[in-house]
């Protein structure tokens, strides 16, 4: 039976290091992490501080280091970041204050190595420190996605994709959900994390999982051996059927999701948590789906009074599909131009946008058909 543990926390130390030791010696950490060189593996999406809800917050990465050194073991904080340098989130996000005077290291996920994979991938390229660590603890923030509902366990892995690989898988899995679930689940069968403990204490809603979301708080800790069992279980405790989040649902047709899950700890009570507006990238008959796609499916849109036009949307999109509009006049404010037959839809703009100037939106069309099929 698969276990996940829930605590009720915030971010006093005092209170959250309890919880945090209390899950980790539950789920078997004392024997498992003794003497290990640990990986821990925050999510470092990009450079923020706490209080915007983009990070694992720096008290839940301390309560990690501090839970490796005293079981005599040697911790390493490591991440593949979507944006910006490793070193300016370790700051920004205030881990490096939170972490001051602990013997931890600070490592970049950098080097790859080549693992087999299930159809229809064969191989993955997949940071060779976190496959060679004796034990791996992911630290996955609860955070909304705008291609992926929600960014949990599972897919907090993908930040063991080094680099510009990570923009790479998200052109060749183009718009197919589905199929990139799959991918997170093979990344996730291949690096095999020892522990998950989700930080959901201040969790995000809305258009996540960069600046366009919304913190939300929930106060909670939740920890398991099995990153699948504590999705399955966050998925409950906000309302929604694990099947309908793409993930679980992959996980599930790979025969990771057979057996039942026991639950230690009490969820708290969360109504009307704001999903992201994902609509289906493909949808009717295949000869309309040029048509249907330019006109009727959710894109990524640009506020022009947020725009700093700073260049990472059109560096990072895996599909080329932004650059910027030449201006017709010399008082006219630089605009952001999609070329939306190019556009796969993976968001991975509004993701790393530092301004929270993108956001996925309905067309006019789509807004219309919305209400008429009442989807």
């Amino acid at each position: 039976m698969r276990q996940v543990i829930i605590r009720k926390t915030k971010y006093d130390y005092g209170t959250l290091r309890p919880a945090f030791f209390g899950i980790m010696d539950s789920l078997g950490g004392e024997s498992i992490v003794r003497g290990s060189r640990v990986v821990i593996k925050p999510n470092l999406l990009a450079p923020a501080p706490p209080e915007k809800a983009i990070v694992t917050h720096p008290l839940v990465v301390r309560a990690a280091a501090e839970y490796v050194l005293e079981r005599g073991a040697f911790p390493v904080i490591s991440d593949s970041p979507a944006m910006g340098s490793f070193e300016k989130i370790l700051m920004e996000s205030g881990i490096r204050e939170a972490l001051d005077g602990l013997p931890v290291e600070y490592r970049e996920f950098r080097d790859s190595a080549q693992v087999a994979a299930g159809h229809p991938f064969s191989t993955l390229s997949i940071a060779r420190d976190a496959l060679n660590a004796d034990t791996l603890i992911n630290l996955p923030k609860l955070k909304t996605h705008a291609q992926m509902v929600l960014t949990l366990g599972v897919k907090n892995l993908f930040g063991c994709v080094v680099g510009l690989s990570k923009p790479e898988w998200h052109f060749r899995t183009g718009v197919d959900k589905d199929m990139f679930a799959r991918l997170l689940v093979e990344i996730y069968r291949a690096v095999k994390p020892s522990f998950t403990v989700l930080d959901g204490v201040l969790a995000m809603e809305g258009q996540g999982p960069g600046r366009s979301g919304t913190p939300r708080e929930l106060g909670v800790l939740m920890g398991s051996r099995d990153a699948v069992a504590l999705d399955e279980a966050v998925c409950r405790m906000l309302g929604m059927e694990p099947g309908e989040l793409p993930t679980c649902r992959a996980a599930r047709e790979a025969g990771l999701a057979a057996e039942e899950i026991s639950v230690d700890g009490e969820a708290p009570a969360v109504s009307g948590f704001k999903f992201p507006l994902a609509g289906s990238v493909v949808f009717g008959p295949k000869w309309m789906h040029g048509t249907l796609r330019r006109h009727f499916v959710q894109r990524p849109e640009s506020d022009a009074a947020a725009c700093a036009m700073c260049g990472e949307c059109w560096k990072y999109c895996p599909a080329k599909a932004i650059r910027r509009k030449d201006k017709s006049g010399a008082k006219e404010k630089q605009k952001l131009e999609f070329d939306y037959d190019k556009c796969i839809r993976c968001y991975c703009c509004v993701e790393v946008c530092p301004h929270g100037a993108l956001k996925a939106a309905d067309t006019l069309p789509g807004r219309l058909l919305r209400k008429l099929t009442g989807r």
